[in-house]
């Protein structure tokens, strides 16, 4: 059961019994976005520090693989220089279901803490454990960096309303931790009562709604030394976690040249969110077009041949698919789907393009869940953008996927399709589906975000402007790819 200096990949069939291994099947209902679930046949990583069990979430694209190697070398290297706790790493590969009450057992006894890091957390192990003895380990405990809302948001089901500010969330990025006897509770509640769920939407706030349990359990403890500050940062000294980077950044930028980008929109509007189009993002394009109901030759729009619907638009998309493929636009290895109000920067998707590999089948995007607990599936979510690879486009079309009808959900349509090909659908949180409003302030602070959605109740210019555009980052990001080759 316990190997050493390995990663072991999760099927989907697995993701219970890896819950139950490490006593958390109270997230059984999200299938795989936490803890090694992630995503579908998710890599990670479960190591123990003497009485500390770490969570190395990741996924199956080769670069985040990657990515939590790296993180799982650092843990070693530094348990091998602090031998005087007498800290030791290993790694656990699931192999079947009914093994797994055991090993949740295993854990109970010989640990006190389950810690759950991001393939960009960064730990000062002798940093964290100075903090952890600080907490008597037989209560229960849920430690965090807290988050908060400014006002209640879509994207938390408007929770709170009368006082968003009162509930407060971990920022994952500085990793989290729960004490095993509030792990054992959590285990035996899931165990009475099954969790249902539909949409999984921003699982940090779900999460700490499912452990406080409308307050018959235990609030986010926030821990000062739970950081998302750049680990180079003089503040850093006084943090047991920080983030590696702002922004990931793998070689050259893609070429904008190799990103074709469709953008989604209708005859009435045009002539107001297609102008916020081209007057912020649509200026950094080389390959770009519109798709309407309605061919307008002053834009241009294309009229693909498929009425316009209130919603779901999954005719339109696939068949913005079949035209990627075909001889009528460029051959790009890179496809992206936006609404007309999505508002987003492509330099940054450019650079973050450069850590994935095109000739595999990516999806890539800001990820949404749907029925996990019941077999559901993933997908990404289509006002953030959707990026595609051209093999995952050729797989998708050559697989028979289609719309049940034009009004059909396209995100979730793709989703469903991904996941009968399994092909993976790949998180990255630089994606928002919503406003910035309708974030953390914090959250965002230690980002560089790549797209917003939605012109409700704001300026799109000005958050362009403010959040997206061209600015030092992006140019620091260039000279310093620059500087590396």
């Amino acid at each position: 059961g316990l190997q050493t200096s390995h990663f072991y990949q999760v099927h989907p069939q697995d993701s219970i019994a890896l819950l139950t291994c490490v006593s958390l099947r109270l997230f059984e209902f999200l299938d795989e976005w936490i803890l090694c679930v992630l995503f579908k046949r998710a890599r990670c990583v479960v190591s123990y520090l003497r009485d500390v069990v770490f969570v190395i979430q990741s996924q199956r694209n080769s670069f985040h693989v990657r990515q939590a190697e790296k993180l799982r070398k650092d843990l070693l290297l530094q348990t091998q220089a602090l031998q005087e706790y007498k800290m030791s790493l290993k790694l656990l590969i699931m192999q079947n279901v009914f093994f797994s009450f055991s090993l949740s057992s295993q854990f109970g006894k010989n640990s006190s803490w389950i810690m759950f890091l991001e393939e960009d957390t960064r730990v000062k192990l002798e940093k964290l454990h100075e903090v952890l003895k600080t907490f008597d380990r037989r209560k229960e405990w849920f430690l965090g960096k807290p988050l908060h809302d400014e006002e209640s948001t879509i994207i938390h089901h408007y929770a709170f309303s009368e006082n968003p500010a009162a509930f407060q969330y971990p920022d994952f990025s500085a990793g989290w931790a729960l004490s095993i006897p509030l792990v054992n509770r959590l285990t035996s509640k899931i165990e009475e009562e099954p969790l249902k769920s539909d949409f999984t939407i921003d699982l940090k706030h779900e999460v700490a709604l499912y452990i406080w349990e409308d307050g018959k359990g235990p609030r986010l403890k926030g821990v000062p030394e739970l950081c998302t500050i750049p680990e180079h940062n003089p503040r850093a000294q006084y943090c047991a976690t920080t983030v590696s980077s702002q922004s990931p950044l793998c070689g050259q930028p893609v070429k904008s040249d190799n990103i074709f980008i469709a953008v989604k929109t209708c005859k009435k509007f045009h002539s107001d969110r297609v102008p916020v189009v081209k007057k912020t993002w649509g200026k950094q394009a080389s390959l770009l077009e519109y798709y309407s109901d309605y061919a307008d030759p002053s834009i241009p729009t294309i009229n693909l041949g498929v009425p316009n619907t209130e919603r779901g638009h999954c005719g339109k998309t696939f068949a913005i698919l079949r035209r990627f493929l075909s001889s009528h636009v460029p051959n790009t290895d890179w496809l992206l789907i936006v609404d007309d109000d999505t508002l987003i920067s492509l330099p940054r998707l450019q650079a973050l393009l450069s850590c994935y590999d095109f000739s595999e089948p990516v999806c890539l995007g800001e990820r949404y869940g749907y029925g996990l607990g019941q077999g559901g599936y993933s997908y990404i979510t289509g006002g953030g953008g959707m990026v595609f690879s051209r093999e995952a486009v050729v797989q998708l079309l050559a697989s028979g996927c289609k719309c049940y009808s034009n009004d059909a959900p396209d995100d979730m349509v793709l989703g469903m399709c991904l996941n009968a090909l399994r092909v993976p659908v790949t998180h990255s949180p630089l994606f928002h589906q919503a406003r910035p409003e309708d974030y953390a302030k914090e959250f965002l602070a230690h980002q560089t975000p790549i797209s917003f959605h939605k012109h409700w109740n704001i300026d799109p210019i000005a958050v362009f402007n403010k959040w997206l555009k061209n600015d030092k980052h992006t140019e620091g990001l260039e000279k310093s790819t620059k500087d590396e080759l």
